[in-house]
Formats: structure tokens, C-alpha cells, sequence
């Protein structure tokens, strides 16, 4: 490769990937052509360019690629725990080899050549000085030392300790500001992470095993495989809502044995802990943990009542703490409704689709499933439809849940004088009955502007219908009808929701395992 201008190569560096061709050591990838080939597929996919260890593979390289190479030679020392061109002699050989840039161990650790004599011996080759950092400091010293660029290369890996798991973001955003070009580079091993990083100032990012070691790329997908594929102990899901309290030992997508009892409002949220406690005595030991699906929200383990009349529970009450000290096992609590989205995206109606669950019955509640990934919110409200004030109206009653929810419908029923229910306003209406079809109408006008607004919002593949309102016979036909005055690119899809009651506990269970494993 024709030697470049130290001007051309920040340019070609500047704003790119660079890829660390660095094999295993001793493993099947560790010769010439394997290292040479890593560099040219880096090359076709992109790089501005390359990171690479040894004399020896640095001169293949330069050899048959044209991208500026950072070298460095990685050694074993007995006296210091620097491993990173520790010696003069090794600049000399990288230079020689066709180098553009030689990267150092710049850390305060005892060390065979300061950092300042690295530094020179690098200018007097002509080439740029890139020194590799551990923290913050290390980087001020390096800039005053007349470094010309800065690694975070060995932040997280000097403390003898395993490495965290993600990238020092914090580093590269400081060290950015020392006004040297600055690489980001360490557990930058998915695209999302190698843009934040430029995104936090860096001049460009250093990603290698992701890309060029394929004996760890293949361990961590086998791990991942192996961990999902392992048996599970069950685990003792909780779904607490307004009539009722189910308790179920589930094992994947499989509930092996549930226990229900009513929810008596009077008790209060102690005592409701305690007759479940009560209810599965006899469980005791079967199950890895328990997970909570309860009507309202949860804001860092406390808990909030959405509608105190159907569920009076007390502002904040402490539930992961109570669940915790009855069951002595880890515990999550999850909206009831946002577990149900869960379900449904997991093991129903909308299998690994992105989704809106509403359950529409005495209530309306929701979950949003975006990106693959559960929505709770800063506060514990994500998808909580049914607590949307109605546009133009300044009554703070007016919810969305006030009008068409089943308790809606029955209010509104009593109000036209007609004593009934939810499912006696769906009679009536079958039999023909004017005021019947008016509510049914008007819940139905109610929720389709609702939901055309939330598929403004969200724009999610479909929407998830469930409850006993929301799957009554001839319910969804009418909604679906309502959206036709709505514009066509706010019409949602919608579906029946496949896994009835069950839902929730389906999905708090399997978010109890996904949030165990991460």
C-alpha cells in the first residue's frame, strides 16, 4: 500500500467503522490469509479502516488492501501489565511494516517505556500516535503527552475483573472534548451501539469480535440458544383483578394447575396477598419466582389503583415488597393489560408481531408492544386507552372508559331508564331496541376515534381486541364498520384476541423470564 499523508488518513478515518482483523489466538482463523481476507470483506462492507495486530499481518495486510491500518503488538509480560506496544522496538517494526497509525497502552500501570517516549518514537516515523485508554485521566495524559488520537480501547479492562457488558459511552463523550480525534472502541458489538457512539462525540468506532472473530460470535449465539432451550422451574403467576384472583404454576406457554379466588374489595391488598398465599400452600418449592399481572399501574414496585370503586387499592402500595416477603422468591409485577399484550404477542393473536392489546369489559386497559419489546412507561401507564380524556369535553370524568367501557354502557343504560348490564344492552340491541343501538353506537363511535388516533400515534401492525365487550358476538364488526369515516391510513387492523383469560398470566410469566435472563 502507498504510504498516505497523516491528513489523508484522518480523512478516510473520519466518521467511519474501523474493523479489528484480530484472530484468536491459535485458532483456526490465525495465519496471513485468513487475517488478509477479513480485511478485504471489511473493506467491501465499508470500513474506512483497520485495526490490526503482529508486524506480520500488519505487512500482509498493507499488502493487499489499501485502507489505513492502525497496528499494535500484543505481548505477555511478566514485569508490567501493559500488553500493547510496550516497546520501541515494536513502533519500529509496525512502522517498517506499512502502519499508517500505531496504537499504544497508554494506562498509568508500571511500564516498561513512558507513554511520552512512545509518543516520539511514533512521530519519528512520521506516523500519527494513537494512544488506548482506560479512563479519563488516562486520555488528559496522553493528549498533554501529544498523542494524536485517543482509543477507550481498554476501558473496563484493567481492573482484573470481567469487563462490563456494553461500551464506556460516558469516556468517549469526555474524552471527546480534549480536542484530539477520539476512537470509541470495546463492546461496540451491534450497529445500534457503534452509532451512539458517534452520536456521543466520537471520531469514529473500533468494533472487532462482532465482526472478525467468528469462534465468539458463534459462542455467544449458542449460549443465547442453549439458555432459551434450558427447562425453566414454573413460575407462580398472579392475576388480580376487580371479581377475581387467579393463581397458576406456568411453564412456558403452558399453565399446569391454577387456583382462583374471589377479590373481595373490602379485604384490601393485604389480605388479598394473603388468600392467594393461602390458595397455593401446597406449591411451595415448585416455582422459580412469581410474577404479578394486577389491575392499575406499577411505578418501580408500587401500586396505584386505575379505577379505586372496582379496586380499592391505597396510593404506592408496596406489592414486589409484600409478594417478596410472603414468597421468598424474586418477583415482577407488570399492568394486567400490558401483561396480556405480552401473551398476545408471545403465544396468540399477535405472535412476535408489534401490537396494541385492548380488553374492553367493565373496563378499558391496553398494552403496547413496539419494536419487539413491552411498553410500561415513565409512569406505568403505556397503553392505558381507556384513561384518555375524550377530545373537547372539560368534565375530567370523561374518559374514554366512562362511555364505552361495559360499566359506561350500563351507565349509560340506566340513564335512558333501562336497570341492565353491558351484555342486556348487547340483548336489546339484537332484539331491535332503539336505545340499545344508540349506546352500542355511540361506544363504538367513541372507541374507533380512539383507536384511529392511537394508530396515528403508535402505527402498530394490528390491534388485539379482547374482553367481554370487546369479543361479544358482533362487536368487532361494528367497530371495524366505524373506521370507514375515518382517513384510510388511520383505519387499524383489527383482531380477536386468542388467548381469553389467560393472557396475562401467560405473558407476566414468560416477561418473568425474558427480564431474569437479561
Amino acid at each position: 500500500m502507498t504510504k498516505q499523508s497523516n491528513h489523508a488518513v484522518f480523512d478516510r478515518l473520519a466518521r467511519g467503522l474501523i474493523v479489528s482483523c484480530q484472530p484468536v489466538p491459535d485458532g483456526p482463523t490465525d495465519n496471513p490469509d485468513f487475517v488478509v481476507g477479513f480485511a478485504l470483506a471489511a473493506r467491501a462492507g465499508g470500513a474506512s479502516g483497520l485495526r490490526v495486530e503482529s508486524a506480520r499481518y500488519v505487512a500482509a495486510v498493507a499488502a493487499a488492501c489499501d485502507l489505513p491500518i492502525i497496528g499494535i503488538v500484543k505481548r505477555d509480560l511478566t514485569e508490567s501489565a501493559v500488553r500493547i506496544t510496550p516497546f520501541i522496538s515494536d513502533v519500529d517494526a509496525l512502522a517498517a511494516a506499512g502502519a499508517a497509525v500505531i496504537a499504544f497502552d497508554a494506562t498509568d500501570r508500571p511500564r516498561p517505556v513512558a507513554v511520552i517516549r512512545l509518543v516520539e518514537a511514533v512521530h519519528a516515523h512520521g506516523l500519527l500516535a494513537m494512544a488506548d485508554c482506560a479512563t479519563f485521566a488516562d486520555a488528559e495524559r496522553a493528549a498533554l503527552a501529544g498523542t494524536d488520537i485517543i482509543g477507550s480501547t481498554l476501558s473496563g479492562y484493567t481492573g482484573g475483573e470481567a469487563p462490563p457488558l456494553g461500551p464506556d459511552l460516558d469516556l468517549v463523550a469526555r474524552a471527546a472534548t480534549l480536542g484530539k480525534p477520539l476512537i470509541a472502541e470495546g463492546r461496540y458489538n451491534t450497529p445500534l451501539l457503534a452509532a451512539a457512539a458517534i452520536r456521543a462525540g466520537a471520531y469514529a468506532v473500533c468494533v472487532g469480535s462482532a465482526i472478525t472473530r467468528p469462534e465468539l460470535v458463534t459462542r455467544w449465539f449458542a449460549e443465547a440458544v442453549a439458555a432459551a432451550a434450558a427447562p425453566h422451574a414454573p413460575v407462580l403467576a398472579i392475576d388480580i383483578g376487580g371479581t377475581k384472583m387467579m393463581a397458576a404454576l406456568v411453564s412456558g406457554n403452558t399453565v399446569l394447575e391454577r387456583r382462583v379466588v374471589p377479590t373481595r374489595p373490602d379485604l384490601g391488598a393485604e389480605r388479598w396477598i394473603g388468600g392467594i398465599a393461602e390458595a397455593v400452600g401446597g406449591w411451595s418449592g415448585r416455582y422459580a419466582g412469581v410474577a404479578a399481572a394486577v389491575s392499575g399501574f406499577l411505578r418501580a414496585g408500587a401500586w396505584f389503583a386505575a379505577n379505586p370503586a372496582t379496586l380499592p387499592v391505597p396510593d404506592g402500595f408496596p406489592l414486589v415488597e409484600r409478594l417478596r416477603g410472603v414468597f421468598a422468591v424474586p418477583v415482577l409485577a407488570v399492568n394486567d393489560a400490558q401483561a396480556a399484550a405480552w401473551g398476545e404477542h408471545r403465544f396468540g393473536a399477535g405472535s412476535g408481531r408489534d401490537l396494541v392489546f385492548l380488553t374492553i369489559s367493565s373496563g378499558i386497559g391496553g398494552g403496547i408492544v413496539a419494536g419487539g419489546r413491552l411498553l410500561a412507561g415513565y409512569g406505568g401507564l403505556a397503553g392505558s386507552l381507556g384513561q384518555v380524556p375524550l377530545l373537547g369535553s372539560t368534565d375530567p370524568g370523561r374518559r374514554l372508559e366512562a362511555l364505552a367501557s361495559g360499566f359506561g354502557m350500563a351507565a349509560a343504560a340506566r340513564g335512558t331508564g333501562h336497570d341492565t348490564d353491558a351484555r342486556g344492552v348487547f340483548e336489546a340491541a339484537r332484539d331491535g331496541s332503539a336505545w340499545a343501538e344508540a349506546i352500542l353506537g355511540q361506544a363504538v363511535a367513541y372507541l374507533a376515534d380512539g383507536l384511529g388516533g392511537l394508530q396515528a400515534l403508535i402505527d402498530p401492525e394490528l390491534i388485539v381486541v379482547g374482553g367481554s365487550v370487546g369479543l361479544a358476538p358482533g362487536f368487532l364488526d361494528r367497530l371495524q364498520s366505524a373506521f370507514e369515516r375515518l382517513p384510510p391510513l388511520l383505519r387499524p387492523k383489527l383482531v380477536a384476541a386468542a388467548l381469553g383469560p389467560d393472557a396475562g398470566i401467560l405473558g407476566v410469566a414468560d416477561l418473568f423470564f425474558e427480564r431474569s435472563a437479561a
